[in-house]
């Protein structure tokens, strides 16, 4: 991932064509908690000129605590209904680049929405990867319940077959946050032809 595409000339070139490819839709990032949906979902709003939101500090403005109070108080399930409910708010609203958590891909009424209405974007990250980004971390819920390690294995391995429903699908490395922005900007307008299709990415 050596590309420059935001310093190079082809970048208005390669902004226009994905926005063309949108057609107005959000884009959603979805995949494990250390994948950089974030990060990456930042820096490519920006660069399409468009807000970003973070899921999950949105759920956390709406109950008035945070996703691990959530969790602790009450529950799993109680929170996934929240999720969908501010995911469904968002896909709704205006056009924006959107970073969900891990498992709102996983919950089949929130997976529909944003496969209805959105272009979705699975960072796809190996286990030593999600381990170095997410180590020593304790704001995530579903780690702090026994051996991260063993924790992420078991969720790769459960919902990766799922997150794989994604439009495109983008492999993530060791590369530059810099640089893992231009090569998800090469592949979004990639996944784009001629008439402005979606081309369905990855495997």
């Amino acid at each position: 991932m050596d590309s420059n595409i935001a310093e190079s000339g082809l970048h208005e070139d390669v902004i226009a064509k994905i926005r063309d490819g949108l057609k107005g839709r959000t884009l959603v990032f979805i995949g494990l908690m250390g994948a950089g949906k974030s990060c990456i979902g930042r820096m490519v709003a920006k660069e399409l000129k468009l807000d970003f939101v973070d899921a999950d500090r949105e759920i956390e403005e709406a109950a008035g605590c945070s996703i691990a109070d959530i969790f602790k108080l009450y529950g799993e399930e109680a929170f996934r209904d929240g999720e969908e409910r501010v995911i469904a708010r968002l896909l709704d609203g205006e056009q924006i680049v959107l970073a969900t958590g891990g498992g709102a891909f996983i919950r089949e009424r929130t997976r529909q929405l944003i496969l209805e209405k959105s272009v979705s974007v699975w960072l796809r990250a190996d286990l030593d990867l999600l381990m170095h980004r997410t180590s020593g971390r304790t704001h995530r819920p579903l780690l702090n319940n026994g051996d991260p390690r063993h924790i992420l294995a078991d969720l790769i391995e459960t919902r990766y077959p799922v997150y794989a429903g994604a439009d495109i699908i983008f492999d993530c490395d060791e590369s530059s946050k810099e640089a893992t922005r231009d090569a998800v900007l090469e592949l979004l307008a990639n996944s784009f032809d001629d008439d402005g299709q979606l081309i369905k990415t990855g495997t």
